[in-house]
Formats: C-alpha cells, structure tokens, sequence
C-alpha cells in the first residue's frame, strides 16, 4: 500500500513538472522567475505541497502554480533581503517570527495595533510579510507556521481589509501546506463583521484553522514561556532590531566548525578551558594555597571549600526536574541554569536517560550556534542508558534568557550503526512524525559569595600570606594589645589613686572643722 501511495505520488509530480512546462511556462515564461521555475523541476517537496494543498487535482494545483509564480516574479521574492524593507518598518516590532505553539509549530506575530491603514506604505508591508514568509519557508522546508494576530489595544485604524486579504493569499495561494492555524488574540466587538468577511475568503476547510482566543484560552494553544506578559504569559521577550529576531534552532557551533569535530577530537584550546572550568579537580593554585593556611584556620576553611565544592557538584550533576518523554527523560525539564561569574559555574549539564528498548539517537540544536559548545551535540543512547550532555558558553559570551536549546530524539533499528556517517544519513531519513522533541529556555544566576569568614576574605589577606607574616601580623596584635592592657592598668592605678587623695582630704577637712568648732 505505501509503495502504491509513493508511485502515484510521483507520477502526480511528474504530470504536475511536464504539463506546467508545455501549458504554461511555453507562453508566460516573461511572467515567471526562472529559479522558480528551475526549482520547481527540483523540489519534489514544493510540488507536493501545491498538490497536497488542491488535494492531488492537477489541473488545479496548474491554476495555482501560475497564480503563486507570477506573484513572486511581481514581488521579487527571490531577491526581498533587509535592504528591500523600510528600516522603520523592521524596527516598530509588527511582523516578526519568535517562540513556538504547543505542536512545535513556529509563531508568526502580526501586531495589530502598530499597523495604520495607509495606501502609501501598504506595499512595504507586504513585502515584509513575503520576506519573513519566505525566509522561513527556505530554512524549515514545508513546517507550518501558527499566525498571532494579536488585536490587543487595536483601533478602527488599524483595520486595513486589503492586508488581512493579503496575509490570507499568502497561506492560501503563494504558501501552501505552510499554515498551522490562525490564533485571533483578544479581538474587539467592532471588527466582529470583519471576520465574517474573511472568513469567505478562507473558504470552508481553512476556517476551521481560525481559533478565537482571549487571555482566558490562549493558552490551549501556546505555552505561558511563549506568551508576551500582555496575553498570561511569562516570555520576557522584547523586539528590537537590528539584528532580526531569528529563533531558529541551528547545530551549535566553535571556533573550528560544527561540534560534531569536537567529540572526536578537541582542541587544544578547549582542552585547556576544560581544565581551567572543571567542576571535577582542583587546581594547583588552590593546592598550594591549602598549604600555606595557618592549622588553627585551616580545618574550618576545608570544611567551607568541600561543602562548596560538593554543592556545586550536586547542582551540576544533579538536577531535580525532570521530563518524561516518550523516548528520554531529560534534566532538567525546563531551564538550563548558567552562573554570571564563578568560571566553573557557567556550564550546564542535561542528562538524557534511554527509557526505550532500542537505541535512541539525539542531537542538540540552539537558536544561538556561534555562542554555545555542546558535548555531545549529535549522538547516541543505549537502552537503559544515561548520557551526559555539558553546555558551556564559546569565548565567554554572555548567555541570554532569549537562547533555546531543542532536543530531538528518534529511535533506532537495533542493526542501524551509530557512527558519525550513520547517524547523518539517519536524520535524513527518518520520518518527522517519529521524532520527539523538546525544549529549554537559558536562565543566568548571580553567582552567591559565602558569608562566612575564609581565608581570602580574611582581614590579614593571610591567603596571599606566609606562616611566618602571619605570625609577625599576630605578634604585632599582641604588642598593641599589651600596650592597651597597660594603658587601661595606668588609668585604673590613676583612679584609684584619686579616690584615696579625695578620702584623704575630706578627713583633713572633717578633723580641721572638728578641731575649729569643738
């Protein structure tokens, strides 16, 4: 039976290919880019989603075809970069991709409120929404995308019929298969006849996608850690431009290209970091500096460091939450916690455990490649099995509450391979549906300094110092300790002496008043 679907599928894409070519590109071949017409000849996947989109018609997946082409040929798709757009246009933060809904689609953001109806600037906003649509369409080839109209503290002039017809055309004719669904956030009583109107426009398959939401239900669809403060949520996601807000998840990168190079063989800068930033050892420095402390300070300063030191060697191979997925549990389950400061604080540890019976192949993916090492980026875990997966910031850049990390899993044959070549040509094959994936947000903490007294916080500095200039700093104490001993013994001597001389003197001054009157 699949081997059935699968032939007629490419005979559908072949009858697609060989009749646009002879009926259409023969006489408008001026109206069409020819990279689009090369890719067509290509790209199996954007044929099929044209077919899929006209359920498998070839006559109508033509007419579509024609219509989508010459739009891009008018648009200049193919050629929209960031110098294509007004500035202004890119920094008011109206159209942007960020965050992810609870299918893992990504969300398209349409802020209504910063739109103002105006002919003058309306095809500037067009092709900003074709630039970001087709940007995304190039990096994640056919994933649908959830569109965010939020209409939250929209007025009358922010209607602009035109461009909500528009943005429909683009899912219904230029993007097919791309739309996931269409989320209206909080959307007043006076464009309730609006939506009449688009929803003709959508026809009856695709109003089913239009899902009505206030801050109430919002959340049926999209996460609180996606969600803008506005709708429920805890995002703390801000737009600014430039750079354009890109949260794609790429394979985290260093110095010397993708990490994949790393696990079989580090560098020798890494090896030095990692000897520097370990948890696991102590360093020279510290060893000889555990030497020289003075024995009536040293067991309390111990105690201190061990304590330190087992603390963060709990919290770094320890973490509390955990997620249940189908194939891994994963620690944490939702934030990975990097320290602000302290060197061996700044890595992050997730640990995958295998709750399958077979192999289970991982990779990591980030939305900030240039800034994070990960070890082992791209590998594999046995049946019961646990692995440990060290996240460090690259050259000590700063992480960032808005970088994610995206974990992807997916069983294995147990006669599959589980070498590098393996591996790569089992991500290319393996169906999208069996693959789990999940999500981590990036929290930085202030690192907290003891309180308690330890030798480098100590007033003498008796860290950087000798037994013997500690003992010369101690026998100083003590000199000036005797010093005020003895002044205190002089006051004291001082005062009783005084006391006798006033009783001395008030019996005089008694005996002489008692000679005199007596």
């Amino acid at each position: 039976m699949a081997e059935y679907q699968a032939q007629n599928k490419a005979k559908l894409i072949s009858d697609v290919r060989r009749r646009f070519e002879a009926e259409y590109v023969t006489d408008k071949s001026d109206k069409y880019d020819p990279r689009d017409v090369e890719r067509l000849q290509q790209d199996d996947n954007w044929v099929e989603s044209y077919l899929c989109w006209r359920h498998n018609v070839v006559d109508e997946t033509l007419k579509m075809l024609d219509e989508s082409f010459q739009w891009r040929k008018e648009m200049s798709v193919n050629d929209l970069t960031e110098a294509s757009i007004p500035r202004w246009l890119l920094e008011i933060g109206g159209i942007y991709l960020h965050g992810y809904d609870k299918e893992g689609n990504k969300l398209f953001w349409i802020r209504v409120k910063y739109h103002i109806k105006d002919q003058k600037t309306i095809l500037d906003k067009k092709k900003l929404i074709a630039f970001w649509l087709e940007r995304y369409a190039k990096r994640e080839n056919g994933k649908p995308v959830t569109v965010m109209f939020d209409l939250s503290e929209t007025g009358i002039n922010s209607i602009d019929m035109d461009f909500v017809r528009f943005i429909i055309n683009c899912f219904k004719v230029y993007y097919p298969k791309y739309l996931s669904k269409m989320v209206i956030f909080d959307m007043p009583w006076i464009m309730n006849a609006a939506f009449k109107i688009v929803k003709s426009w959508l026809g009856p398959e695709a109003v089913s996608l239009l899902k009505f939401t206030s801050k109430n239900d919002v959340q049926d669809y999209v996460s609180v850690e996606y969600l803008p403060l506005h709708m429920g949520g805890t995002d703390p996601f801000k737009y600014s431009y430039p750079p354009l807000v890109d949260d794609d998840f790429q394979t985290p990168l260093c110095e010397n290209g993708p990490i994949a190079s790393e696990d079989e063989a580090s560098s020798k800068e890494d090896i030095e970091s990692d000897g520097k930033e370990t948890l696991e050892t102590i360093t020279n420095e510290e060893q000889t500096a555990l030497v020289k402390k003075v024995n009536i300070i040293e067991p309390t300063f111990k105690a201190e460091e061990n304590e330190k030191v087992d603390s963060k060697m709990k919290a770094f191979k320890k973490p509390l939450s955990v997620f249940k997925g189908p194939l891994l549990h994963i620690s944490p389950a939702e934030e990975l916690y990097f320290g602000s400061t302290e060197p061996d604080e700044k890595k992050a540890l997730i640990t995958l455990t295998n709750v399958t019976k077979n192999i289970v192949a991982f990779k990591v993916r980030t939305t900030a490649p240039e800034k994070y090492r990960v070890k082992p980026s791209n590998s594999s875990c046995d049946p019961g099995a646990s692995v440990d997966i060290v996240v460090s910031p690259h050259g000590g850049l700063t992480v960032s509450a808005q970088d994610r990390f995206l974990i992807m899993a997916a069983e294995m044959e147990q006669s599959s391979g589980t070498g590098p070549a393996e591996l790569t040509q089992f991500w290319k094959e393996v169906p999208r549906n069996k693959v789990m994936e999940h999500r981590l947000r990036c929290h930085t903490v202030e690192s907290i300094k003891p309180t308690t007294l330890t030798l480098k916080h100590h007033a003498f500095n008796v860290s950087d110092k000798t037994s013997e200039d500690l003992y010369l700093q101690l026998n100083r104490l003590l000199e000036s300790n005797r010093k005020l001993e003895d002044q205190v013994q002089h006051c004291i001597w001082f005062q009783q002496w005084l006391l006798s001389l006033t009783v001395v003197s008030l019996a005089f001054v008694i005996s002489l008043f008692y000679l005199l009157y007596s």
